[in-house]
């Protein structure tokens, strides 16, 4: 069944709660944790409600450190050929002018709270005719695509997806907010599908102060074009956050985990408002000390907040032992069960006694071990997905431009990741020597290029090595030469060494 028929709902009813989800989620990244769990849900009972609102962004952090141990420390990409080869140089200029690096990095913390992203990739001008081509030419573009606007269709019965609709809702100019109209734009292999259909607003989110959903009117047939891509591949790639056999979408890194987090920022709103009553106690007083008129009514000043008691006449506060040492207790312990179910050591944060000084790099290694088998999670996905997209990158250009003019066989990049943990290369030298027991493991020219040079300065640093050895092997014998002649010896010692015997 289409998803863009006449009379059906948009979104699609099967896509409503993985749209909404991507927006709370984006809002609790972003630390507007009140915005969702008492503005739009009002999961906290009242009495919370009325608490001083304080939330700490556990899950905007947890989002970002994910990324930069994904990304953070740039993966190497590889053509599996030389550094001067065209393959190589057009594999850098396509990273380059893509800004490859900067949006892997955004897609994989928006793929931390949204469980799924998109990358998009079209022959054309990037921005879109706007400008001239001699600014903006034509080429292979890549760049992310907004995941709420993607809709997969998959084969009945399994999770393998055949073909993506990217459906963007937009306002008829000069309509105010009357008139809509979807733009929708099919993927399959070897062809773009272009079509455009009238939408009727249904209801509007008076929190999110937007139309959510609408009503697909007719298509307008006018507008509906086909192209084709000269290439039978899919030109939009999915990468989940991860995900289980039998599901389409990725599970993102937020939901499992809400629970804890609105009573994280309960704990820390009943704790402030302890400490903010004990900062104006009520004082009592002797009875008879507040002041009355005539007919016996107590003058009373509600910013002193003061009380008379009968017995005793001592001036004192009134205090409540509110447990503050049991409350932080419960506040650790919620804190704490949060970042083991998010798979974040405190060492990763900086917690407490987590500091890493003085430690080596194994041990911390050790300490992170189980955000480093979450981020291997997230790069099995990113790995493959990346390669697919390079290569039919190339693969489209080829089409477009001709094998000829592009100069360069297409070929499957390599990928080098980091895992974003700093490098003790001591130890790592002092582990290989006893692996190998002392024989070198690498090359003079790749232990250089380690270092971030190319394999052109590791040669030509090499040869001045060379050089410069040489030259000393030329100084030396004549430094030991001149010392030979200048060596003063005893006359009446023979000098011939085969000459046995003294002369009288």
């Amino acid at each position: 069944m289409s998803l863009f028929q006449k009379g059906e709902y948009f979104p699609h009813p099967d896509h409503d709660e993985r749209i909404e989800t991507y927006r709370d989620n984006k809002q609790l990244f972003l630390g507007n944790h009140f915005d969702i769990f008492v503005k739009k849900y009002g999961s906290l009972s009242g009495e919370q409600q009325q608490l001083l609102d304080i939330s700490t962004n556990i899950a905007g952090l947890v989002c970002m450190k994910s990324a930069d141990m994904l990304f953070g420390e740039q993966p190497t990409f590889t053509a599996g050929k030389k550094s001067d080869s065209l393959e190589q140089k057009r594999l850098e200029k396509l990273i380059s002018e893509n800004q490859l690096h900067q949006t892997n990095y955004e897609s994989a913390m928006s793929n931390s709270y949204r469980g799924d992203s998109f990358y998009k990739l079209r022959y054309g001008q990037l921005f879109g005719g706007k400008y001239n081509t001699s600014i903006d030419p034509f080429r292979v573009v890549i760049e992310s695509q907004k995941a709420e606007y993607v809709f997969p269709e998959v084969l009945p019965g399994t999770n393998r997806i055949f073909a993506y609709h990217i459906a963007i809702p937009k306002v008829v100019d000069n309509t105010g907010d009357e008139e809509w109209v979807l733009d929708v734009e099919s993927h399959y292999p070897g062809k773009l599908v272009y079509s455009q259909y009238g939408l009727e607003p249904l209801s509007f989110s008076s929190y999110e102060n937007r139309v959510v959903t609408w009503k697909i009117l007719d298509e307008n047939k006018t507008m509906q074009r086909k192209v084709p891509t000269g290439i039978n591949k899919l030109l939009v790639f999915h990468v989940p956050n991860f995900k289980t056999d039998d599901e389409t979408f990725g599970i993102n890194d937020l939901d499992a985990h809400k629970g804890l987090l609105a009573e994280l920022n309960n704990r820390l709103g009943r704790i402030a408002h302890i400490l903010d009553v004990h900062s104006e106690p009520i004082i009592t007083v002797p009875e008879g000390a507040l002041a009355q008129d005539d007919e016996g009514n107590k003058f009373y000043d509600e910013t002193m907040k003061a009380i008379e008691l009968k017995e005793g006449d001592k001036v004192a506060y009134v205090v409540w032992n509110a447990q503050l040492e049991y409350a932080f207790k419960e506040l650790e312990f919620v804190l704490e069960q949060l970042l083991v179910n998010m798979e974040m050591p405190k060492v990763a944060l900086g917690m407490n006694d987590s500091g890493t000084s003085g430690s080596s790099s194994l041990a911390i290694k050790n300490r992170m071990s189980t955000l480093l088998s979450k981020i291997s999670r997230k790069r099995m996905y990113y790995d493959q997905v990346l390669k697919d997209l390079i290569e039919t990158a190339l693969e489209l250009e080829h089409k477009k431009i001709g094998a000829s003019k592009a100069g360069y066989e297409i070929f499957r990049p390599l990928i080098h990741w980091n895992d974003g943990l700093p490098s003790d290369e001591l130890q790592e030298a002092n582990i290989e020597n006893v692996r190998t027991a002392g024989k070198p493991t690498m090359s003079q020219k790749t232990a250089m290029m380690k270092r971030g040079m190319t394999e052109e300065q590791a040669e030509l640093e090499l040869q001045r090595i060379k050089d410069e050895e040489e030259a000393e092997m030329i100084v030396t014998p004549s430094i030991n030469k001149n010392r030979n002649t200048t060596t003063l010896q005893d006359p009446n010692v023979n000098s011939n060494p085969d000459k046995k015997g003294f002369e009288e």
